[in-house]
């Protein structure tokens, strides 16, 4: 036995240098239950209160009565119920939950048909030499939806369309989901006739509706501006390395293989098509005119799904089985909505919502005239991050905000223009936003991946909205 050999071996082991493991990002579901934590945390120390209520006759809605905050006994959550409101925060999230995996199911058959990447491929080629110019074209038509009916959840329905052809353009499919995702956002953002945030918010402030449209127009062709030299930069350097993809090496990179699609379109794709376009006309028509909802949606998407298969010759056996594997991977975006949700649960059960709301609000009083406006923006993207819904931010914002804005000599359209902003921007990178969790799943961009390309984005938005309120101030909005 050779002892000095086996010593020295050792020795050469201890020597070498071990490659240190690279930090990855935690998975989603850890950063909304780090988020939860904090939220249950938060109950032990922030004061219990609430404002009075009460129901405006005129609309109907439940509003907050300015100057009504008052402390109540505190009610801490129990750590150990903490799973409890998990449970009960996915409970409460099920309609979009609900229709997410008809979506999912549904879009999974129509896939199946070849359909959607026939019609993509063809698109490819028609913009094969300018594919840039698809960027900015699908941004401003996805505005025109958010700005008209609102449209935020809604736009995940979309998003395998925009993947598709962007995958066929030698794009990554985080370039396909922005261009679809954030033309959404930014016309729900900008607000020029959306009934759901700007509506809303002018018909508490006493504003008549929809009125200030010039400056909201403005807003929207900056924002598209920005939006798209954004994407288009990041998409040139993707097409230029792929490696710079934020996706890249995913597993779920490698499912869009295009090499056997054909250039014609078969008879029974094309009745798939025309099913399409009629069931996405009769769903702008019922968002728009008829007051349309996740049941509505959910109702057309199973009958469009069934239809498709049946016209490209599926039969009941088939159409259920690519539905159930649509629905299937589309679950953990589902349960990452529902546990996102539990934030505002435990917010609210401990009375403390309301009292983080109040807290901000005074910020702006304390601030220097000369930036209040600039204050009541960033003031709503901070009350964003407890109530997402933008009509639930309006009806217990702005009965407070407006006040203050009379107060400070600010006018009301300017308070306005702070929370639409305030709602709309950080939509896109809060992990409660459910519009934002919903495309993510639909499109399989882990969460952390999609922070890394939008922080930037939102920086750049951020900025621009300070701008914005500046701009308010100069011209007398």
């Amino acid at each position: 036995m050779n002892t000095h050999t086996e010593f020295s071996e050792d020795a050469n082991k201890e020597n070498v240098i071990q490659p240190k493991k690279k930090w990855k990002t935690p998975h989603t579901f850890v950063i909304l239950v780090a988020i939860i934590l904090i939220a249950a945390a938060a109950t032990y120390f922030v004061p219990a209160g609430e404002f009075n209520r009460y129901e405006d006759k005129a609309t109907g809605k439940t509003l907050v009565e300015a100057g009504s905050y008052h402390t109540i006994a505190s009610k801490p959550i129990n750590p150990l119920k903490i799973p409890v409101a998990i449970y009960t925060g996915i409970v409460d999230s099920a309609p979009i939950l609900t229709f997410m995996l008809i979506i999912g199911g549904a879009f999974e058959i129509i896939t199946s048909t070849g359909a959607l990447t026939a019609l993509c491929k063809k698109l490819s080629k028609t913009f094969s030499k300018k594919k840039y110019f698809v960027i900015p074209v699908f941004l401003t038509i996805f505005s025109i939806f958010g700005f008209t009916m609102g449209m935020s959840s809604e736009v995940m329905i979309f998003v395998p369309i925009g993947i598709t052809l962007a995958m066929l353009l030698g794009l990554d499919k985080v370039t396909g989901t922005a261009m679809i995702a954030l033309g959404a956002a930014i016309g729900f953002t900008a607000g020029i006739l959306n009934p759901f945030n700007v509506g809303v918010a002018q018909d508490i402030a006493e504003l008549p509706l929809f009125s200030g449209m010039g400056y909201r127009i403005f807003i929207l062709i900056v924002l598209l501006a920005a939006t798209s030299t954004y994407i288009i930069c990041y998409a040139k350097k993707v097409a230029a390395n792929p490696e710079k993809s934020i996706i890249y090496g995913i597993k779920e990179d490698q499912e869009y293989t295009f090499d056997d699609v054909s250039d014609t379109m078969s008879k029974r794709q094309i009745g798939v098509l025309v099913i399409m376009v009629a069931c996405f006309g009769i769903l702008i028509y019922g968002l728009s005119k008829l007051g349309w909802y996740f049941e509505e949606m959910s109702a057309l998407f199973i009958f469009m799904g069934i239809v498709c298969g049946f016209v490209n010759g599926y039969g009941p056996s088939r159409i259920a089985k690519e539905f159930g594997e649509g629905a299937k991977g589309i679950v953990v975006g589902c349960l990452i909505i529902g546990i996102a949700r539990t934030v505002e649960v435990i917010l609210s059960d401990a009375c403390i919502l309301d009292t983080i709301v109040y807290g901000i609000v005074n910020i702006v009083g304390v601030l220097p005239n000369s930036i209040k406006a600039v204050g009541m923006f960033l003031c709503q993207s901070l009350i964003n991050c407890v109530i997402v819904s933008g009509t639930g931010q309006a009806a217990v914002t702005m009965p407070l905000m407006v006040p203050v804005s009379d107060l400070v000599g600010i006018s009301r359209q300017t308070a306005v223009l702070a929370f639409q902003l305030g709602d709309g921007f950080s939509n896109s990178v809060l992990p409660m936003s459910s519009s934002l969790m919903g495309y993510l799943a639909v499109s399989k961009i882990p969460y952390s991946k999609w922070l890394k390309f939008m922080l930037p984005l939102f920086g750049i938005w951020t900025a621009l909205g300070c701008l914005f309120m500046l701009g308010a101030l100069m011209i007398g909005y």
